[in-house]
């Protein structure tokens, strides 16, 4: 499969602060690629790189096979994009909002409609945008980034601000964004639990790196099984599977334990199960449960903690 976006070594310092470090990541085309990391892990400024807003100090970005350095504008042609800053005119309607921006592309007036009906904002296109709500503002900017049908679309935390109704709006919609328009979405975000529900790639930075990246369902195929446990007492219990020499950590519905590569999952499951019973430890609910994307960044994130030999 041919690569939509693709960046060999990409890196950029800002004075002795190295924001992105030699990058390198493959974003197939049709794809839903979730680009992963904490506030401040590089993200935002890579996507600025790709889009040509700021230069590399190493390496290189193309966009649908075109080098970013050698031809900013071509590149730009092919993507549409959504920053956290939409810069609408709240006394202007969306659809003359949207006017603006294809006059300036030198777009036919039919792309209007098209980009409405695909983002469902053809009923609301008449009315000033001071009074969308945030979730049509998001589906607005989208619109305007997919005026002229770029084939990459470049989202930097659509969700963010949503309320509940908002974000399985905007979830639902980015999914079937490459079926409906053909395009590659490389979507940015902090929220694993989205963007688990949407990708179907997966590329994690941790302090300007690229610490893992890969086809979702083949990375979690990858993981060691883990057990789900709801227990009366985690502290006590968790010592207790930890002598098993396995890794265990808390989540808001109880322990989880990580397996080793290759482990019987069920005898695992009874072996557990009996000792933290007969430690007086009652065990509520135990069972299998299937990788998750915390899962990996957790393990990936910490596995790729390490001092670097400079300043960042």
């Amino acid at each position: 499969m041919r690569a939509a976006i693709e960046t060999q070594g990409l890196t950029r310092r800002f004075g002795q602060h190295l924001a992105v470090d030699g990058l390198s990541m493959t974003v197939p085309e049709r794809a839903v690629y979730g680009f992963l990391g904490r506030n401040g892990a590089g993200k935002t400024t890579t996507l600025k790189l790709l889009l040509g807003l700021l230069g590399p100090t190493e390496g290189s970005a193309k966009v649908c096979g075109i080098d970013v350095g050698r031809d900013r504008i071509g590149a730009a042609r092919r993507v549409g994009a959504l920053l956290e800053a939409h810069g609408f005119y709240g006394t202007l309607t969306g659809r003359e909002n949207l006017d603006l921006t294809r006059r300036l592309m030198g777009l036919p007036i039919p792309e209007i409609d098209r980009v409405l009906e695909v983002v469902d904002l053809t009923d609301a296109a008449r009315r000033r945008v001071s009074d969308y709500s945030l979730g049509m503002r998001q589906r607005l900017g989208l619109a305007r980034a997919m005026l002229g049908a770029p084939p990459v679309l470049v989202l930097d935390e659509p969700t963010n601000g949503l309320d509940p109704d908002g974000i399985v709006d905007m979830r639902r919609f980015l999914k079937a964004l490459p079926e409906r328009t053909g395009a590659t979405v490389l979507l940015s975000s902090h929220l694993l639990g989205e963007i688990e529900q949407v990708a179907t790639h997966v590329g994690i930075v941790n302090e300007g790196r690229l610490v893992l990246e890969g086809e979702f369902e083949a990375l979690k195929a990858e993981l060691a099984p883990e057990i789900g446990l709801r227990v009366d007492d985690p502290q006590r219990a968790a010592p207790i599977l930890r002598s098993h020499d396995l890794t265990v950590r808390s989540e808001v519905d109880g322990l989880v334990v990580r397996l080793r590569p290759g482990a019987d999952h069920d005898q695992a499951t009874a072996r557990l199960n009996r000792d933290l019973i007969e430690a007086g430890v009652q065990v509520f609910a135990i069972g299998s449960r299937r990788p998750s994307l915390e899962g990996i960044y957790r393990d990936v994130t910490m596995s790729s903690a390490q001092p670097r030999s400079e300043t960042v």
